[in-house]
């Protein structure tokens, strides 16, 4: 058991660590590898259930073209998790991690897992989730990307939104899954900047926000700092924005 609640830990990137109320381990996008991450894939211990929300290198953990041994690989076969995911990506990973002891479970937008203790739902993401083949001959397509709301055993909600820009239909996710904290990018160029990420909060009507995907290389230029200035300028100034640094937690 968790005796403090929930534990989250962002490592930078998108790469976030829950440990729930009822003690599980859920890894979110898993790039150790990352600039920023003080810790390295081969020193994680522990993964109960493993979520990748796309295809893309730096999401599965790995330099472009490298994803084939890329760190959420690595991390399975080790750890044995549960993985549930998009169809296309579930159909390659049977494929890597053959005998492996990994229990893949491929699902769809819509589509609601139980594992592990805790509930996780595959809903929209408006992004792509091609990458380069390790051939080098084009990108290799893992299905459409996802965002992943996980219920934990305390009923709560939280949304990892993937790569995504703000779309309208986050109006249903809130109707839906009523998330209590979204973790949301915010960097730019590759997915929305702070100033969508605060109409994103408006449209889940989330009170916590952990902003993921920034500050990774100089092109993520977007900044929590930034995101609050856009709430308060949306009349949202109560909403909590954390701000750990990578390898920090937020309890809750």
């Amino acid at each position: 058991m968790n005796d403090r609640g929930t534990t989250i830990t962002w490592w930078g990137h998108a790469c976030v660590e829950v440990v729930t109320p009822g003690g599980t381990t859920i890894l979110f996008d898993p790039w150790f590898g990352n600039p920023s991450s003080p810790k390295p894939a081969s020193d994680v211990e522990r993964c109960d259930v493993m979520l990748v929300t796309h295809g893309h290198h730096d999401h599965l953990g790995a330099a472009p073209g490298q994803v084939r041994n890329a760190d959420a690989l690595d991390i399975a076969r080790r750890t044995k998790p549960v993985w549930p995911c998009i169809h296309e990506l579930s159909l390659w990973l049977e494929d890597r991690l053959t005998g492996a002891g990994v229990e893949i479970i491929g699902c769809n937008i819509g589509g609601t897992v139980e594992a592990r203790g805790i509930k996780a739902t595959l809903v929209r993401a408006d992004h792509s989730a091609g990458d380069w083949s390790a051939e080098g001959q084009g990108p290799l397509y893992l299905g459409s990307p996802t965002g992943i709301v996980v219920e934990l055993e305390d009923g709560s909600r939280l949304y990892h939104a993937g790569d995504t820009i703000a779309f309208g239909d986050m109006r249903l996710i809130a109707e839906l899954h009523r998330p209590d904290l979204a973790m949301l990018p915010i960097g730019g160029h590759f997915t929305m900047g702070p100033r969508e990420a605060a109409l994103a909060v408006e449209l889940l009507g989330v009170s916590e926000v952990l902003p993921i995907h920034y500050g990774t290389f100089p092109i993520l230029v977007g900044r929590p700092g930034e995101l609050r200035d856009a709430l308060a300028a949306r009349g949202l100034g109560e909403v909590v924005v954390h701000e750990p640094q990578p390898g920090g937690s937020v309890t809750r």
